[in-house]
């Protein structure tokens, strides 16, 4: 019978134990209740524009640099209002892949409304997942 290699063993090890090798975590709720413009959230509520200059505190904050253009495509609810979900691109359009976080409400200006942010969404797990 022939020995199993390494690679093999270690490839097993990964497919029986799929948990112990997650990059991502859960981490905690801002809020149990957002508004979307639609029930996915996958449309934008608006444009806006950074009056100041963000840095994420962790990894389900967005760092946004002010006169920067942010997409927000939901506002968390109750005790999470003051933050709002969305995202930002690189300096170029199509130069890095779109950014996604949360942000205060309060560093940014909205200057187009696109769709109203009128669909009440329970927020899950996913909204404050980090990769």
């Amino acid at each position: 019978m022939m020995a199993a290699s390494p690679v093999f063993l270690v490839v097993f090890l990964l497919c029986a134990f799929p948990g112990s090798a997650e990059a991502g975590r859960s981490m905690p709720k801002l809020a149990d209740r957002k508004l979307c413009a639609d029930e996915e959230c996958s449309h934008p509520i608006s444009m806006a524009v950074a009056l100041q200059d963000y840095v994420a505190p962790d990894c389900r904050f967005l760092t946004i640099y002010r006169g920067q253009v942010v997409y927000v495509f939901s506002k968390l609810k109750d005790r999470g209002r003051l933050f709002w979900g969305g995202s930002v691109q690189g300096e170029y359009y199509g130069d890095l892949a779109a950014r996604l976080g949360y942000f205060p409400s309060s560093i940014v200006r909205e200057d187009q409304t696109l769709k109203p942010g009128k669909v009440d969404v329970k927020t899950d797990k996913w909204d404050f997942y980090c990769q």
